[in-house]
């Protein structure tokens, strides 16, 4: 079937060869202009409609995963927002930031971010940018400091910039004073300050640092130095960079590939269909990718540089062993039937294996991951598409005087011969040394195994980036400066309470005729009467399904309205049982307990051990900050009050500054969910790991006073949880596709020993790869993880073309002493030119400053090349140990 088929679709091919030129510009012309211009779309289908580009890790999860479900709402519920750190630095002045010059930078940088918003291209009416209220920079934060006893006041810590040298130091002095403030805003060594500067979206983080910068471009020879760094910038900058990545890398891939091309052909007119052929599919699959309505993201942005190498591989086959044939038979179209019944077969198995090592990829519970695999699996398939009869036709029109002296041997070949000469010894030697090269290859396998259990699974984004990009710098600066640019929190609440209206009525009513024989016995008039006129409310409020919440709330609107409608003598008799009723709401305003209060405390303090954590911030601060200087600054009140009405007293106090919004950042204005921030100094996941794991240590060794639930949400925590689906789906996919694979190899070798041979090359490559990665101690990040499903459907290409000629060369020869000198002719030179071309195809990527581009071009270079050597080594080696078991000789 497979030859009637070749011998169709070449015949169609050389028939009409022009028809075919055409049929590919007309179709390459048309899905780019679908593509591009959104316009002529239909407006029934907004889908389709224009480029989405997309560099967001969250979205690395899908829409209704539950850690992101969490973390959409906590963020909402505690108005947290996506934030730009910039630090000052000046490390020259004897005051560091705090002298003049420097603080003047700073309130005008401030002033400055305060006005970074526009309108908002998406949303019209609204702006999009900096969210000035919550700005937190040194003019913009309260300085709390006693008023007398009893008594706080609230003044800006830095009002404007400071006139001489003492107001600077004053500014330093009063921020050391402010527990939040440390660490956080002003660094330990007095030498900077950071601002942090709430977003609407990430999305516009690139945009605010480009401002910023070049706000303070004028700064030089101040001393200042401007950092800026956080999740949000980092993403975003990474996802305008990689679009200049790739319109460098895939030039210069393509650049390398035709140099290649031409060192091996030395024809250009030859070598420009697989270069053309790489294009057109890479515009193709892309333009399909943005008609679909789907987003490019940091995944997709890769598949230009996947797909132009992957397109020119079947060609390299055909071309490389035209090259070989042609100085024969001296004819086109007889060469190029021959050429095509010879490699129709495996072209075709082995674009097969690459298209289920991609489309593997949905298997995975990464959307990203998902749109990548499916569309380099679609390109692919267009790569073997257009190959089998593009190449035919554009040979067929090359006129035959302009392929005079081309082909193998013909053309001085002086490297094609040092290649021929160095693969013919090679061929015998892997006869004489075959014991020699299993050994090798099991000793290998099993280091390779040690290796694999070295890996560490681990990923930072802010680490897409090289070491000596603005964005990593700031990070390393910043982090060894203040408590840490990470941002995580941890919310706390009770569990949903279980109880009834009726119950919880029952439960009031016990505790209201304990607190009435109290009041009664306390000789309050008329407490008897009041109390007992009270406890009809309860009866009278109660509705079924009503919460306890409800319940409580329905009692005191009709206490109040009693109270203000009674008799003056029976005051006293209703602030006692209004105050019963304040007493039971603030049992359920669980964060106004002190114990509570306290707990948190000393989890804040036991986080700081961990070495990670380098500062946390809390409602606790909050309390202990205002007491503090309620009671006249004493450095002793500097402690959560003993009881619970004494902590809302702080609160309420708090509420008076210039910020009470702040208030609600770190708990609900109900008290029953608080929230504690977490500035670690590492963005790294297994440190997030680590920080969660301690938390989760220190509850069960420490129960907390309440049952207390405990939650995660935050950039740093959101990329842990993709990391784990990474890591866990990708393990799926390998499994799944080198499986799928198997079993296309039984079926194409019509035999299970075959089938299993096929995959060693695959299986040593991919083991001896990642062995190296565990010994390197370099990160199991997203793009290795990514590697091993890609890497699959690559590197078994070689092992397949070389089974299959190896089993009509020894039904030739009969004898594989005989035939490994014929397999090690034009066979393996294919195989060899197409190894080296792919693999360098993928180099280019190593100049790009994004180190996820970097990893990419390091190791799929290596799987190719690997994979090439070990089917030329491992390959002859097995089957001359195995002739007889493998040919039944």
């Amino acid at each position: 079937m497979h030859t009637h088929l070749a011998e169709k679709v070449v015949a169609f091919s050389l028939n009409r060869p022009k028809s075919i030129v055409w049929l590919l510009v007309v179709t390459t012309v048309l899905l780019t202009a679908l593509a591009t211009l959104p316009s002529i779309w239909p407006q029934q289908f907004p889908v389709l409609h224009g480029l989405k580009i997309d560099t967001d890790p969250e979205n690395m999860l899908s829409d209704t995963e539950p850690a992101r479900v969490f973390h959409d709402q906590a963020r909402h519920e505690f108005s947290l927002y996506d934030i730009v750190v910039v630090g000052i630095v000046n490390e020259t002045h004897p005051e560091g930031v705090f002298n003049v010059a420097s603080l003047t930078n700073i309130y005008k940088l401030t002033e400055f971010a305060r006005q970074l918003n526009w309108e908002s291209p998406h949303t019209p009416g609204q702006r999009e940018g900096v969210i000035d209220v919550d700005i937190i920079a040194p003019s913009t934060v309260d300085y709390i400091e006693q008023g007398g006893l009893g008594s706080v006041n609230f003044s800006w810590l830095m009002p404007g910039p400071p006139a001489n040298d003492a107001e600077a130091r004053a500014v330093r002095e009063r921020a050391s004073r402010i527990p939040f403030l440390q660490d956080t805003l002003v660094s330990g060594d007095g030498k900077a300050i950071a601002l942090y500067l709430p977003l609407t979206s990430k999305e516009v983080s690139y945009r605010i640092r480009e401002a910023l910068l070049a706000h303070a471009a004028d700064w030089r020879g101040s001393g200042d130095a401007m950092h800026i760094t956080g999740l949000p910038v980092a993403e975003d900058t990474f996802g305008v960079e990689m679009f200049i990545q790739m319109a460098v890398s895939a030039p210069l891939a393509m650049l390398v590939i035709f140099a290649l091309l031409w060192w091996f052909f030395r024809s250009v007119l030859l070598i420009l269909s697989p270069m053309i052929l790489a294009v057109t599919c890479a515009i193709a699959t892309m333009a399909l990718l943005v008609i679909s309505g789907n987003t490019v993201h940091i995944m997709s942005s890769m598949i230009p540089i996947f797909i132009m190498p992957i397109a020119v591989l079947d060609s390299v086959h055909i071309l490389s062993e035209f090259f070989d044939r042609y100085p024969q038979i001296k004819d086109r179209r007889r060469t190029i039937e021959q050429v095509m019944q010879h490699l129709f077969k495996p072209m075709l198995y082995t674009s097969l294996t690459t298209i289920a090592g991609f489309a593997s990829l949905a298997l995975t519970p990464i959307p990203p991951v998902q749109v990548f695999g499916i569309f380099i699996a679609i390109g692919v398939l267009l790569a073997w598409l257009w190959t089998i009869v593009f190449i035919p036709a554009f040979v067929m029109l090359i006129p035959e005087s302009r392929l005079s002296g081309f082909g193998h041997g013909e053309n001085g070949g002086g490297h094609a011969t040092m290649l021929s000469n160095a693969l013919h010894r090679t061929g015998p030697w892997t006869y004489r040394h075959a014991r020699g090269i299993t050994a090798v290859t099991l000793i290998l396998a099993a280091v390779a195994a040690w290796g694999i259990s070295l890996i560490q699974i681990n990923d930072n984004p802010i680490k897409w980036f090289s070491t000596a990009h603005p964005i990593r710098v700031a990070d390393k600066v910043l982090n060894a400066h203040f408590g840490g640019t990470y941002m995580a929190y941890l919310q706390f609440q009770q569990p949903a309470a279980e109880m009834t209206g009726s119950d919880y009525a029952q439960q009031l009513k016990q505790a209201l005729q304990a607190h009435k024989h109290q009041t009664v016995a306390s000789g309050i008039p008329f407490a008897q009467e009041v109390f007992d006129q009270a406890a009809g409310f309860l009866d009278a409020s109660l509705l079924p399904g009503q919460t306890p919440e409800a319940l409580l709330s329905a009692v005191t609107a009709l206490a109040q309205q009693a109270a203000d409608e009674s008799p003056d003598d029976r005051y006293d008799a209703w602030e006692a049982f209004m105050l019963f009723l304040d007493t039971e709401r603030q049992r359920t305003e669980i964060f106004k307990q002190p114990e509570i209060l306290n707990y948190l405390g000393a989890m804040q303090q036991h986080l700081l051990k961990t070495g990670i954590v380098g500062k946390s911030n809390s409602i606790v601060d909050i309390v202990k900050t205002v007491h503090r200087e309620l009671l006249l600054g004493e450095d002793a009140a500097f402690r959560v009050p003993d009881t619970a009405n004494a902590v809302a007293q702080t609160l309420i106090t708090y509420q008076n500054s210039h910020r009470p919004q702040d208030l609600w950042h770190f708990v609900t204005p109900d008290y029953r969910k608080t929230v504690l921030w977490l500035q670690l100094n590492s963005g790294d996941n297994r440190d997030m790991e680590t920080v969660v794991q301690a938390v989760r240590t220190y509850m069960l060794e420490n129960p907390p006073p309440a049952d207390l639930e405990a939650q995660w949400f935050g950039l740093t925590y959101i990329n842990t949880i993709w990391q784990d689906k990474m890591v866990a789906g990708m393990l799926e996919a390998f499994i799944g596709s080198f499986l799928i694979v198997l079993l296309m190899m039984v079926f194409l070798f019509r035999s299970l020993l075959w089938g299993l041979l096929c995959m060693i090359p695959l299986t040593v490559t991919v083991g001896l790869i990642y062995g190296i990665i565990g010994f390197t101690g370099k990160d199991y990040d997203m793009p290795v993880a990514v590697l091993s499903a890609l890497s699959l459907g690559l590197a078994v290409d070689y092992a397949i073309h070389f089974l299959a000629r190896s089993r009509e060369t020894h039904r030739q020869y009969t004898s594989w002493q005989d035939a490994v000198a014929v397999m090690f002719g034009e066979p393996a030179r294919a195989i060899t030119r197409n190894a080296v071309i792919l693999g360098a195809g993928f180099l280019p990527l190593l100049a790009a400053p994004l180190v996820p581009y970097q990893t990419v071009g390091v190791f799929i270079a290596a799987i190719i090349l690997c994979a090439g050597v070990a089917t030329l080594l491992i390959l002859p080696a097995i089957i001359r140990l195995m002739e007889k078991r493998l040919f039944g000789v």
